[in-house]
C-alpha cells in the first residue's frame, strides 16, 4: 500500500543517527526559492510536520520546537516569502491567502502530500488559511497565538506597527530595525514605550536579540508585506471556517494571550491549551509534549 505521507529519502544514515540536527535548504516555486529548516527523518505512517513562524523573523525562531518534534518525525519549518532567506512575495500588497498559496506550493514541491501543521502568530493565520482551502491535506492543525483586534486596533496597528524602512548610506535602517526588534520584546505594541504597555517577559539574551535583528535586516525591503497581510487578515470571519482537527494554543506570557478565550469561542470544535511557551528549555519540553499529545490523537 502506498504511504500517503511518503517523503523523498533525503537524510543520510549519519543524520538519522542524530534526529535533532537542523539542516537547511531551498525549494523552488514560481517566484523564486523558499528557504527551510528541517530535522528528523520520515517515519512510515507518520505525517511530516510543517511549522510556520511569526512576523517578523524567520524559521530560526522555531528551532527549539523543530528539534523537540524531530525526535519522533520529520519536521520542516519554512521562511515565509518576504522573511528570512526566502524570496520576495509576488507583490508589495500581497494579502494573506497569497502566502498560504505560496507556502503550500513550497510544501508540495518538497514532496509532502498530507501533513500536520503548526503556526504561530502570522504563521498561525497562514496555517488557518491553508487548512480552510485544503482540508484534505492537513491532518491536524495547531494555531499558537492569534489576535482578534477591534477595527480601531487594527487600523492603528496597520498605520504604526510595521515601520517603513528606507535603505540609505547613513545606515539609518540598522538603527530603526534594532530598536523595532528590541522594543517589541519590551512593549506591546512596540511603539508605545510607556509603563502601561510594558511586557513582563523582558529582553532575551544578547545573542538571541542579535540573531533576531539579523533575520529582520535580511528582509528589510520585504518583511512588511507578510506582516501587514497578517494584521489585516479578517480572522473573525475566517477562523470559523477551519474544519480540520485543531488545537488552539497560546503561551500565558504571550502578548496575544488576552485574545485566547475569544479565539477559542470562534473555533468551538477545537481543543484548547494555555502553555508555558518556549522561553526556556524546560518550557520547550513541556509545550512540545502538549502539542505531541494532540498530534498523536487529534480526533
Amino acid at each position: 500500500m502506498n504511504d500517503p505521507y511518503r517523503m523523498p529519502a533525503r537524510p543520510s544514515p549519519a543524520v538519522a543517527a542524530d534526529a535533532t540536527v537542523v539542516r537547511r535548504g531551498f525549494v523552488q516555486i514560481e517566484e523564486g526559492q523558499v528557504h527551510y529548516r528541517e530535522a528528523g527523518v520520515p517515519v512510515a505512517g507518520q505525517p511530516p510536520l510543517v511549522l510556520l513562524h511569526a512576523s517578523p523573523g524567520s524559521s530560526r525562531t522555531l528551532a527549539p520546537l523543530l528539534r523537540a518534534f524531530a525526535a519522533h518525525r520529520h519536521v520542516v519549518a519554512l521562511d515565509t516569502p518576504g522573511n528570512g532567506d526566502s524570496c520576495a512575495p509576488v507583490s508589495d500588497i500581497a494579502e494573506l491567502p497569497y502566502f498560504a498559496d505560496a507556502l503550500l506550493r513550497a510544501i508540495t514541491a518538497m514532496g509532502m502530500d498530507r501533513f500536520d501543521l503548526y503556526g504561530t502568530h502570522t504563521g498561525a493565520n497562514i496555517a488557518c488559511e491553508i487548512a480552510i482551502g485544503h482540508p484534505a491535506r492537513v491532518r491536524a492543525l495547531i494555531v499558537d497565538g492569534i489576535a482578534l483586534y477591534s477595527a480601531q486596533e487594527q487600523a492603528e496597528l496597520l498605520a504604526h506597527h510595521v515601520p517603513n524602512v528606507s535603505i540609505d548610506r547613513n545606515g539609518s535602517q540598522l538603527n530603526l530595525i534594532w530598536h523595532f526588534v528590541r522594543d517589541a520584546y519590551l512593549f506591546w505594541p512596540w511603539y508605545r514605550s510607556d509603563a502601561e504597555h510594558r511586557r513582563v517577559t523582558g529582553l532575551p539574551d544578547a545573542n538571541e536579540l542579535h540573531d533576531k535583528v539579523v533575520d529582520v535586516l535580511k528582509a528589510a525591503r520585504t518583511f512588511h508585506i507578510p506582516y501587514r497581510a497578517a494584521l489585516g487578515y479578517q480572522k473573525e470571519r475566517r477562523l470559523p471556517l477551519v474544519r480540520v482537527p485543531t488545537l488552539v494554543a497560546c503561551a500565558k506570557t504571550d502578548m496575544l494571550f488576552a485574545y485566547f478565550d475569544r479565539v477559542c469561542r470562534l473555533m468551538p470544535h477545537a481543543r484548547s491549551a494555555a502553555t508555558r511557551g518556549v522561553g526556556s528549555p524546560e518550557a520547550v519540553v513541556e509545550t512540545a509534549g502538549v502539542f505531541e499529545r494532540f498530534y498523536s490523537d487529534p480526533g
